[in-house]
């Protein structure tokens, strides 16, 4: 398949893509750099010493900080320049984003920043912009995004609220509640969603000061604990028509590009939050001492160590493949077209960002859950710092929408896409079907061919196994989530282990040290082959019997080979850089 297909949304799934259309850290120009460097150290320096504070609600001191991130342009890095933004490139933005992730201070700026501006910088009006993007990049203003609903909240376009237009055009009046919003408690601008004539879904921006709105009192939330979060009131709200933000009946592509992007954000706070996490984890292991042996010594606190990079590898490759594939589609658009661009760049890898936000958010809880059994009984205590990363880590998995939504749009949208002709996917699924002529791919040569050659072997068997259930229930596959949700996990896997080895084989080809890299991959692969493969399994039996399950599950064997390297050594050796550099080492 055509390198064309490798770079298209899901298009990974049944083309080869090559190493050198692959973005990882190792690309970042110095300004990615410069600006990771300068706000971890305005985040020690200015945020770290008031952690407690911001922990207890302090809202006026929140906003405080939010100004002095928007006077050094970390508000207005997604903010074109014409508005008060510094209108930064989409990589610096999520390196932003992963520096960022402090608990419950990232959380009110990833709301603001995030599907609290882009809204408008994407889908707003002139006068919009100029009214709302100057203040939000400044922190003048602060913004929230409002689309749960009580009885909404996975499905979004099952809300609720009403706007109704008055007599003379002027003005919408909103009806309904907003639940669960981030922010809430002194946001000051809200983007939010009511059926105009309950029916044509639609957008809206809406200002703390409107008559008849009214904030609810603050949820006590499990973790997160400093951010704010609250119910919205509309009784009978007085919008402007000019807040009308899209068309009439629109609303929907705004709520669904923003939640695009707020999954891949989502994704790369989570990737923040647990590369400190293992740093917290090693300097423990290190410091801790029993039976008169530092833990770090202890095979089994290695092995959960080495776990750890493994999926913080993973994740990292992940989401800046994702990231440099929406950034490479923005930077061929025309300057009087960016914000065109930007949503169809997002549309485009929509499935990759759903991939990315599952796949992280379910790595960051393992990361935190090991950080806790590695500081033992302090790992329960609420002085030290796995406590308190245990708990905010645990939303991940249910905001942007839940990881069991987006494991059914993963699989929906590469069924819509390969339906309407934008991805050749049911071929692909015809010909992994003919389990007769499933073979593995030769062999290729070069210190990577063979875990190369896995990966597309996986991939034929992702392949191979949703072909039969698409044959069994066609149309109705969406109706046997259990069934799709595996095939979802499938998908999830060969993005990852593709990404982790693509980064590896790029560090060769581009002259760079790739041993850690290699280690990190092929550690990924063995375990993920492992459980692909029971994946598939299940998957067979719950939609084949008879002479048709014998033949898949004899091909099945056949792509996923049972001589797998040796996990244990793998990760001996990536425990043995991590100790040595006091910290995620690639």
């Amino acid at each position: 398949m055509n390198g064309d297909a490798a770079t298209a949304g899901g298009g990974f799934l049944i083309a080869a893509a090559s190493p050198a259309g692959v973005f990882a850290p190792e690309q970042f120009a110095e300004e990615h750099r410069l600006a990771a460097r300068s706000l971890a150290d305005f985040l020690e320096a200015e945020v770290e010493p008031h952690a407690a504070a911001l922990e207890s609600h302090d809202y006026p001191l929140m906003r405080r900080l939010l100004r002095r991130l928007g006077a050094l342009g970390f508000l207005g890095v997604d903010v074109p320049e014409a508005y008060g933004g510094t209108g930064l490139d989409f990589i610096t933005s999520l390196v932003v984003a992963e520096t960022m992730s402090r608990g419950s201070f990232a959380v009110c700026f990833g709301a603001h920043t995030g599907i609290g501006t882009l809204p408008i910088v994407y889908f707003g009006t002139e006068a919009q912009k100029q009214r709302y993007l100057p203040g939000l990049a400044s922190g003048e203003r602060v913004g929230a995004y409002a689309l749960t609903e009580p009885t909404a909240g996975s499905d979004a376009l099952g809300a609720r609220t009403r706007a109704v237009l008055s007599d003379d055009g002027r003005e919408y009046r909103l009806t309904g509640t907003k639940q669960f919003i981030t922010n809430a408690g002194f946001a000051d601008v809200f983007t939010t969603y009511a059926k105009v004539g309950g029916e044509r879904f639609t957008g809206f921006v809406v200002e703390r000061a409107t008559d008849g709105l009214e904030i609810g009192p603050e949820e006590r939330k499990m973790g997160i604990k400093g951010s704010s979060t609250a119910s919205l009131f509309f009784d009978n709200a007085r919008v402007p028509a000019a807040n009308v933000l899209g068309e009439i009946g629109a609303g929907h592509r705004v709520a669904l590009n923003i939640l695009n992007i707020g999954r891949l954000k989502l994704a790369v706070a989570s990737l923040g939050a647990a590369k400190r996490a293992l740093r917290q984890a090693l300097a423990y292991a290190r410091e801790r001492r029993q039976f008169g042996r530092e833990i770090a010594s202890f095979g089994l606190i290695r092995q959960k160590l080495a776990e750890m990079a493994v999926r913080i590898y993973l994740m990292e490759s992940m989401i800046y493949r994702t990231g440099g594939l929406i950034h490479a589609r923005r930077q061929t658009a025309p300057p009087d077209a960016e914000a065109a661009a930007a949503v169809a760049s997002v549309e485009e890898y929509a499935v990759e960002c759903a991939i990315d936000k599952v796949y992280a958010s379910e790595a960051a809880g393992l990361v935190m859950d090991e950080l806790v059994q590695i500081y033992g009984g302090y790992g329960f205590i609420e002085d030290y710092p796995a406590a308190r990363a245990y708990r905010d880590a645990r939303i991940g998995r249910i905001y942007e929408g839940t990881n069991e939504i987006n494991r059914l749009l993963v699989v929906g949208m590469l069924l819509r896409r390969a339906q309407r002709g934008r991805l050749p996917l049911l071929d692909a699924l015809r010909r992994a079907g003919d389990t007769a002529s499933v073979e593995p791919p030769p062999g290729g040569s070069g210190p990577l061919a063979g875990a190369r050659r896995l990966v597309e072997m996986a991939k034929t068997a992702a392949l191979l196994t949703a072909g039969a259930a698409v044959a069994r229930y066609g149309d109705a596959l969406g109706d046997e989530q259990e069934v799709v949700a595996r095939l979802a996990d499938l998908v999830i896997e060969v993005f990852a282990m593709e990404s982790g080895l693509l980064r590896g084989a790029r560090a060769l080809d581009d002259g760079l040290p790739a041993d850690a890299k290699a280690d990190l991959a092929g550690a990924a692969l063995t375990d993920g082959v492992r459980r692909m493969d029971g994946w598939c399994r299940e998957v067979l039996a719950a939609v084949v019997d008879g002479d048709a399950l014998r033949s898949r599950l004899a091909a099945v064997r056949r792509l996923l080979p049972e001589d797998l390297p040796d996990g244990i050594a793998l990760r001996r050796r990536i425990v043995g850089r991590l100790l040595d550099a006091g910290g995620y080492a690639t």
